[in-house]
């Protein structure tokens, strides 16, 4: 497990070191300068944002695209992404304008020398939205230390689900080395519940629809719920480079204000009528997907209003990845990492 933490942060050196030229003469730059130069017209310096999607979902800044919330602003849909981690090294490479990933992983890009920073919450945990970690009816697995030597199921390395994992092998007594002797296996996660029926895994990582699909065939039940080590939370957030914010301020505030305003649309609507408004934005965009998922829609799961980020959001995993050896202790500040200075709820009750 920890060699996968070090492939993790190996491959963002390199993808770093590949687009060096985009990125060296940003490293210094603060996002509070960069509002503070913002045209006085307000009009965003790029019109076109580029990024990756998800099939069968809606993500907060297409929703905020339907509601008219961008004005001038477009997105430009690249390709559906396969994780949190190759989302931001593609915000990083220049090959997307913004990404979106699990604040752990986007602790490690920076501390991998990436100059990105986190502008607005993108998805989180609670009572309705969280992640599950299944094993089958029977299954002999009944704690944390019945898992050594056992196979888990998650959607990619570095990223949400080894985080947790991690975290609840520590809490039940595991010394490193026996977290060692537990595998991951990287699985889509469409494909996470079949694995575990069919005796390929021991555990599957499962939430959203998949896991509401899976509990009503049921035989399966979770050990452990992500919801139960940490309660509720932001666990992901939208990032730009910092060399991108400080260029196009007015475009980085529309996309916040915009992003903001969705999320709180989204927590306020009758659920009814975001579920009607999701299946409207997958059936016109045209991109042959299935929309059913989508009646599976429960809650945005963002602790903070309007998307606003909590530096216990960040510190706890800084926190963590000190404890896991990946970081060392001062290395960073939380507060460094992220703003919410773009963010129309900024002087709101974030909670």
């Amino acid at each position: 497990m920890k060699n996968a933490f070090q492939k993790s942060a190996v491959l963002a050196s390199v993808l770093i070191l590949a687009s060096s030229i985009l990125l060296t003469a940003c490293g210094k730059n603060e996002p509070s300068a960069a509002a503070a130069s913002a045209s006085n017209d307000g009009k965003p310096e790029v019109t076109e944002l580029r990024y990756q999607g998800g099939a069968g979902s809606v993500t907060f800044p297409e929703l905020a695209e339907d509601l008219g919330y961008f004005g001038p602003l477009k997105l430009k849909y690249i390709g559906n992404t396969i994780s949190g981690p190759q989302d931001i090294q593609a915000t990083v490479t220049g090959d997307l304008d913004f990404g979106a990933a699990f604040n752990g992983a986007i602790i490690k890009l920076i501390a991998a020398h990436a100059p990105i920073k986190a502008v607005v919450a993108k998805s989180g945990v609670d009572e309705n939205t969280w992640g599950g970690y299944f094993v089958l009816d029977g299954s002999p697995i009944k704690s944390a230390r019945d898992l050594i030597g056992k196979k888990i199921a998650v959607n990619t390395l570095g990223g949400h689900s080894e985080f947790m994992i991690k975290e609840y092998l520590r809490r039940g007594g595991l010394t490193e080395d026996e977290i060692g002797k537990v595998t991951l296996v990287v699985i889509p996660p469409v494909s996470s519940e079949q694995a575990l029926r069919a005796g390929q895994v021991d555990v599957a990582t499962l939430n959203g629809v998949l896991r509401d699909k899976a509990l009503e065939r049921g035989g399966i039940y979770p050990l452990f719920r992500d919801i139960d080590l940490f309660g509720k939370f932001s666990g992901d957030s939208y990032v730009f480079t910092e060399k991108f914010i400080k260029e196009n301020p007015n475009t980085v505030r529309i996309f916040v204000e915009g992003t903001a305003k969705a999320i709180e649309w989204e927590r306020v609507t009758p659920r009814d009528e975001v579920i009607a408004r999701f299946e409207k934005i997958i059936n016109i965009r045209g991109r042959k997907e299935d929309a059913s998922a989508v009646k599976y829609w429960k809650s945005t799961g963002i602790a903070g209003k309007g998307g606003l980020i909590a530096e216990s959001e960040f510190q706890t995993w800084i926190d963590w990845l000190v404890k896991d050896g990946t970081l060392k202790e001062g290395d960073y500040q939380a507060k460094d990492l992220y703003t919410n200075e773009f963010n129309p709820y900024v002087n709101e009750t974030s909670k």
